[in-house]
């Protein structure tokens, strides 16, 4: 399976001035699997150590942090002479130790420390604000997202069609614009985890894919219980059934009070903490203009939560793949959601970038994403099918004297006065497009 992350890991390894690397993501997006393939393929050799439950790992970090004992205790774990020149060192599950990370502070001090080391952890997040210390300006990190669309073109054979993206080449596109729409709309029931496109790709059986969606949901659902404050657990599963509904009202910024009559902020603060914290939702805030630096104009208290994959989206909301695929009337109104969803996961995993959204005082006016980009700033309009009606983007580029502003639709790429149309299925060509 092609992961693009496997490219910034080689980056990583070519830097004289590399830190320790951590790589973070939700539970099941890929991040062992991309550690130990990186080890097979750039390197001689790999030491695997998984401190999950690891007693002995526990023990070797309570004492010091003397770098040649614990370098020696790794190799004995994980079986393998580590070689500063040849061998990746893979701490997995580092969370679960909370020294090994902040040990990671004094690898990256040791003038004679030059060895290669990932770490990963699915509630790195959660140990953080559990007082874990963490050795901040002296690790590097990566976030790792589900596969985005177009590593889903690759894992599906059809790396053809991801390279005319990459090339830009939109006349081409157009023509393949068919096999495209067809592919993005199994995208949105496969979703972009690793084992349901595995299970995709290996007979095509939907119903095995939602057989995967399924387990991972009450996987995720069993880490409230397990690694959660008790008196949370119930609000976090009440937020977490809660964002299908949320995402499907015509306005979508998050409304507490659909969770439970009479709730307030405070009720569920913590609760969305925690999920945002093992990557199993992302918080989109508003902006109340767009103005550069848009993170200065942040109206906090109005956000909207997305989860962290459109596959799993479509599962809890029980569509069927005849429904999706097919197109159903029933399912008009939930399009919009699924839709936006997908293109927010593409922003986060394509365009390596945080979006806002935008929404006006006193008017039902709103733009679904506000990116900042090389000291631009970019509205995105989303679009389920080929309506190219933009009032609101229109509005939003005038009242902000913006060059332009991004409609994101079915249909083909073409630049209109102060618009720019991207398909969809294109959306992470948008930064090459930008710049044009």
């Amino acid at each position: 399976m092609k992961r693009f992350a496997m490219e910034k890991l080689k980056e990583w390894k070519a830097d004289p001035e590399r830190l320790p690397l951590i790589i973070r993501g939700a539970r099941q997006v890929g991040k062992t699997w991309l550690m130990q393939e990186f080890g097979k393929t750039a390197f001689e050799k790999c030491a695997y150590i998984n401190f999950d439950r690891n007693k002995r790992m526990q023990q070797l970090f309570s004492g010091d942090f003397n770098i040649d004992r614990l370098l020696q205790g790794l190799a004995i774990e994980s079986d393998v002479e580590i070689e500063p020149e040849n061998t990746l060192i893979i701490l997995d599950e580092i969370q679960e130790v909370p020294a090994a990370l902040q040990s990671l502070k004094y690898f990256a001090e040791d003038d004679r420390c030059v060895y290669y080391i990932l770490a990963a952890g699915s509630l790195l997040g959660i140990a953080m604000h559990e007082g874990t210390s963490f050795p901040v300006g002296k690790v590097d990190s990566l976030e790792l997202f589900p596969l985005s669309f177009s590593e889903f073109l690759c894992a599906t054979g059809n790396e053809a069609l991801c390279k005319l993206l990459i090339q830009q080449d939109f006349e081409m596109i157009a023509n393949f614009r068919d096999r495209y729409i067809d592919l993005l709309k199994n995208y949105y029931y496969v979703g972009g985890m690793p084992a349901a496109v595995n299970a995709y790709v290996k007979d095509g059986n939907l119903k095995n894919v939602r057989r995967v969606h399924q387990r991972l949901i009450s996987a995720y659902e069993q880490d409230f219980s397990k690694h959660a404050p008790k008196e949370v657990v119930p609000r976090i599963q009440m937020v977490w059934d809660g964002i299908p509904s949320q995402l499907a009202k015509e306005n979508k910024k998050f409304i507490y009070s659909v969770l439970r009559e009479g709730a307030r902020a405070k009720d569920f603060e913590l609760a969305i903490q925690w999920l945002r914290d093992c990557g199993l939702c992302y918080k989109v805030g508003r902006v109340k203009k767009g103005a550069m630096p848009l993170k200065a104009y942040q109206d906090f208290p109005a956000f909207k939560l997305y989860l962290v994959d459109v596959g799993l989206l479509a599962a809890m909301a029980d569509l069927d793949a005849k429904t999706l695929l097919k197109g159903n009337d029933i399912f008009t109104e939930f399009k919009g959601a699924l839709t936006e969803q997908y293109v927010c996961q593409q922003i986060l995993s394509e365009l390596d970038t945080m979006p806002y959204y935008w929404s006006a005082e006193a008017s039902s006016g709103e733009v679904d994403f506000v990116l900042q980009h090389e000291g631009s700033i970019i509205p995105v309009e989303v679009k389920a099918e080929e309506n190219l009606n933009s009032k609101s983007l229109k509005s939003f580029v005038t009242s902000y004297h913006l060059s332009y502003g991004v409609r994101t639709s079915m249909s083909d790429f073409r630049k209109q006065e102060k618009l720019v149309n991207v398909p969809l299925y294109a959306i992470s060509t948008l930064w090459g497009v930008c710049s044009d």
